[in-house]
């Protein structure tokens, strides 16, 4: 296989996007406006939803209408997201893109998906990590530095045979995170079935403040960062309390101090944790006898249940929109920094239905797991598949 090394800039055009005022986009059209992408409609795919619309004049020029072949690249993000691309497979409908996204265009000597996924190469976002400039609170990359980065090129046939095996790969680890996806969904589904929707509870079950059955609630610490090793205790972020469940994708673990502190923000097996600032607030999940013995961070909580709640039971009321995520949300209204406290999750009322009933949905919450295990190992292998395709592609 004949390779070249040559600098995307000679095989690309880097593309900025348009800039507007902060009140200016509005969630929905109106006169002479025009879609646009900012970041954070720069995910693994595009996130079309996310679109914001701008007048339609802000376009200079029509090379800031995104088409088909397309990359997206966040150049203005925090550290850890900047560089982070993806693929426009076709464009829905006519849209642009904002100031802190660039747009590389290939030539017709890049086969698109080739270049998109050498995007997502750790060698790559090590370099945008290591590139990017830093302001107060945010990360820049320099065009100028992206058009020099070299990139190994075999010919166009190579590329394309590249680019679809790691389609296949990528398309298969993408159907196991969605039947993962659609497996969720069945908790939620069958806790309304058993116990009604919480706003209307039709059921008539009783309901009580949520500290009557709080034997123990405290939040995180701070100072943690001090305490990471490469192996020790797991330390759950609140970037890892996902709904329902705490996730294990790039876990951190500590070497915990010896200290009441530390004893206090350790958590045990049916403990409920609940995140409680910043943009990922209201997020929970009971802690499972894998995670015994972690520790929690400043914006997580601690929630230690006396009898007459199941942990399972609470984490589901707690995540559905019609019940605690209500409550967190008002609780939230016309707070500039949005945060719970603890007297406020206290006071937060919850149905309590017969312990019995409660059993047989956790008979189900169990069952439901083992499936999800059985989906998450096979998740595991996609992924383990694509990330050694990906590595054997670009290794060079």
């Amino acid at each position: 296989m004949k390779t070249e090394t040559v600098q995307l800039g000679d095989v690309c055009e880097f593309v900025r996007g348009i800039t507007f005022p902060s009140g200016e986009g509005k969630p929905v059209p109106f006169e002479n406006s025009i879609a646009c992408l900012t970041t954070s409609g720069v995910q693994q795919d595009v996130a079309w939803n996310s679109r914001r619309f701008v007048q339609r004049s802000r376009v200079s020029h029509t090379k800031q209408m995104l088409r088909a072949g397309d990359i997206l690249i966040s150049t203005a993000n925090s550290k850890e997201l900047v560089g982070k691309s993806c693929l426009v497979d076709q464009t829905p409908f006519p849209c642009t893109f904002g100031a802190f996204v660039t747009v590389a265009r290939s030539q017709e000597a890049v086969y698109p998906p080739y270049l998109a996924y050498w995007m997502t190469t750790r060698e790559y976002l090590a370099w945008c990590f290591k590139n990017s400039s830093n302001t107060t609170n945010i990360s820049n990359l320099r065009v100028s530095e992206l058009e020099e980065l070299r990139i190994a090129l075999p010919s166009l046939s190579e590329q394309q045979q590249i680019g679809r095996r790691l389609e296949q790969a990528d398309r298969l680890r993408r159907t196991r995170r969605y039947a993962l996806e659609l497996t969720d969904t069945f908790l939620p589904a069958a806790f309304l079935k058993l116990f009604g929707d919480p706003t209307t509870n039709p059921l008539g079950l009783p309901v009580a403040e949520l500290g009557d059955f709080l034997s123990f609630v405290t939040s995180g610490s701070r100072g943690w960062a001090e305490h990471y090793v490469p192996e020790g205790s797991r330390f759950i972020r609140s970037l890892d309390v996902r709904m329902n469940n705490i996730s294990d994708e790039d876990a951190v673990f500590v070497k915990p101090p010896n200290n009441a502190e530390a004893d206090r923000t350790r958590v045990k097996p049916a403990d409920v944790l609940l995140t409680i600032t910043g943009s990922r607030i209201g997020r929970v999940a009971p802690v499972p006898e894998r995670l015994s013995g972690a520790f929690i961070s400043q914006h997580v909580a601690i929630l230690r249940l006396k009898a007459g709640l199941l942990p399972e039971f609470l984490s589901m009321f707690l995540s559905l929109d019609t019940g605690g995520q209500r409550q967190i949300a008002r609780a939230q209204y016309g707070q500039t920094k949005p945060g719970l406290n603890l007297n406020q999750i206290r006071e937060m009322r919850v149905p309590v239905p017969d312990v019995c009933h409660q059993q047989r949905f956790l008979k189900l919450a169990k069952r439901v797991e083992r499936l999800r295990a059985v989906q998450r190992e096979a998740l595991r292998q996609a992924e383990h598949l694509f990330a050694s395709l990906l590595h054997c592609a670009f290794s060079g």
